[in-house]
């Protein structure tokens, strides 16, 4: 007689999708509201979609009338995006980087990248309106969205991953935003290029968290040991 599997591989799938989301509130919160928002936005009409939007956007007029309000209130809307490939990005980003920070460091990233990278791309967006490099119009531009904080999680991350891993995982990452910046060169690309150094700049919050740092080769070894274990097991 085979013996029986471990509790855990004996659990029901909403159980064990339970137990996931749990290992990662924060993120599946936050993706519970953008899927709500993202509903709004496809019940309204395109025009007072935009308006409704610019109000909520970090733009350089709102961040000097409201800047609080809308640095919150622009992390909830996407801008065109969908909400599926969200969903994907933030599982393989956000989930991995809440759950060895912890909820609180991981916010602490999230933030810092978001709030750190909206002001330096608006300044540098205020400087080209200054100097003619774009019309005064821009103080106005449409500003929201998730992306400055889900690229400093991808940085973050880079500590996670064993060397020689972590180096490679990091030039995928630089290269990725380093030729958006180069060759779009908009207020968008700096602030996301940003984004991955406030990120980096965010490892005294890495330090003390445990876990051996995460190695693809090990994890593969252990996804052939495992499956060849239930092999045996069912065989």
């Amino acid at each position: 007689m085979s013996a029986s599997p471990p509790l855990h591989e004996r659990r029901g799938p909403g159980a064990a999708v339970l137990d996931y989301v749990r290992r990662a509130p924060g993120t599946y919160l936050w993706l519970l509201v953008l899927l709500f928002t993202t509903y709004v936005m496809h019940r309204i009409n395109p025009a007072m979609a935009d308006s409704f939007l610019r109000k909520r956007s970090t733009n350089l007029h709102q961040l000097a009338t409201n800047p609080v309000r809308v640095l919150f209130a622009s992390t909830l809307w996407l801008d065109g995006g969908g909400w599926l490939g969200m969903f994907v990005l933030y599982n393989l980003f956000h989930v991995p980087a809440e759950r060895w920070l912890g909820t609180l460091r991981w916010f602490a990233v999230v933030a810092v990248a978001h709030v750190g990278a909206t002001y330096l791309s608006e300044g540098v967006l205020h400087w080209a309106i200054h100097h003619g490099r774009a019309p005064a119009s821009a103080v106005n531009t449409l500003d929201v969205g998730v992306s400055y904080a889900l690229a400093g999680a991808q940085a973050v991350l880079a500590y996670r991953i064993a060397p020689p891993w972590r180096y490679v995982y990091l030039v995928g990452v630089l290269a990725w935003y380093g030729q958006a910046l180069v060759h779009g060169r908009t207020f968008t690309d700096v602030g996301h290029f940003t984004s991955v150094l406030l990120g980096l700049a965010c490892y005294p919050l890495t330090r003390g968290r445990g876990g051996a740092p995460w190695n693809p080769v090990d994890r593969l070894r252990s996804l052939r040991e495992r499956w060849h274990g239930r092999a045996a097991r069912h065989g």
